[in-house]
């Protein structure tokens, strides 16, 4: 999850008290820290649900998230609900009754809270993995980056500008201007994180080559992840230690054009062995033909009290 790729930072912890918390917020403006006791019940929940085949029961997964985000106490809340294979719910009508579970919620416990439904059929940006996503993530705050991702972080920024009541603020001019990457430095430095160091790549690496050339087709954003923890960026089971360095990252987008021989993915681990079970997940999840896919747009709506 998030904590497991902003911990791939040297020192991050996400371990804070309540008061942490509030300094670092009253200081700095931002924290992203686990959950820890603020809703101790939820975790006992999840483990009931894990083991009576309610993972995916909708009630439960809106009351697992905004259980949390009421127990924060925050004042409003922007939340990206993620739409087809690479999410948790495949289909637009599930991921649209979840997401308007999720604000009727909000409205009911006096927390304004919007929800943007984003396409996740293909992976979002270049990189699937715990520190690759953190470098790709800086790139964005450094005024680079690929262009799904920037436009929906600044999507989202300017979602959460508007919910909070703030007038007259440009997500985008703060990423020109530096103020975007200071305020993330000085967040991670203030939770023991070190940016100086170089982030973790896996020691091994193969390289996924196109057969034939034509157009990049879709890139099932579910392979693409399960190949990432085949790799190690995930874990198996509970406690298990994630490599920060693995992962995948995708050298052609869907609708690019490709040339025979010539990288596609590129594939981190630490641990070799890995390799064979990776590929075999990724196999068959990625295609070159002749003509682009359909084009779907990343956001697909926008759901308000």
């Amino acid at each position: 999850g998030t904590l497991d790729k902003l911990e791939s930072i040297v020192g991050f912890t996400a371990n804070l008290s309540k008061e942490q918390v509030r300094q670092q917020v009253r200081e700095i403006g931002a924290a992203i820290f686990a959950a820890g006791q603020l809703a101790p019940a939820d975790a006992k929940l999840y483990a009931l649900r894990d083991i009576t085949a309610t993972v995916e029961s909708l009630p439960l997964i809106a009351s697992s998230v905004m259980s949390k985000k009421i127990a924060e106490g925050v004042s409003a809340l922007v939340l990206d609900v993620k739409v087809g294979s690479g999410a948790l719910l495949r289909s637009e009508a599930q991921c649209r009754e979840l997401a308007e579970t999720m604000v009727a919620l909000g409205a009911e416990h006096g927390l304004p809270a919007y929800a943007v439904l984003t396409d996740m059929n293909n992976p979002l940006g270049t990189a699937v993995g715990n520190a690759l996503e953190v470098a790709e993530a800086l790139e964005v705050l450094a005024g680079g980056g690929p262009d799904d991702v920037v436009a929906l972080t600044l999507r989202l920024a300017g979602e959460m500008l508007e919910i909070a009541g703030i007038d007259g603020r440009d997500p985008a001019q703060t990423v020109r201007d530096g103020t975007a990457m200071d305020r993330f430095r000085a967040m991670v430095a203030a939770q023991g994180g070190d940016l100086s160091q170089p982030l973790p790549v896996g020691r091994y690496s193969e390289t996924v080559t196109a057969a034939r050339g034509g157009t990049m087709g879709d890139i099932d954003a579910m392979a693409v992840g399960l190949t990432a923890w085949r790799l190690g960026a995930g874990r198996s089971r509970p406690g298990e230690v994630v490599q920060p360095g693995a992962g995948v990252r995708t050298h052609r987008r869907p609708g690019d054009p490709v040339v025979a021989g010539e990288p596609v993915f590129t594939l981190y681990t630490d641990t070799p062995e890995r390799f064979e079970s990776a590929m075999a997940e990724l196999d068959g999840g990625w295609s070159v033909g002749e003509r682009p896919p359909a084009h779907r747009p990343l956001i697909i709506d926008r759901i308000t009290p």
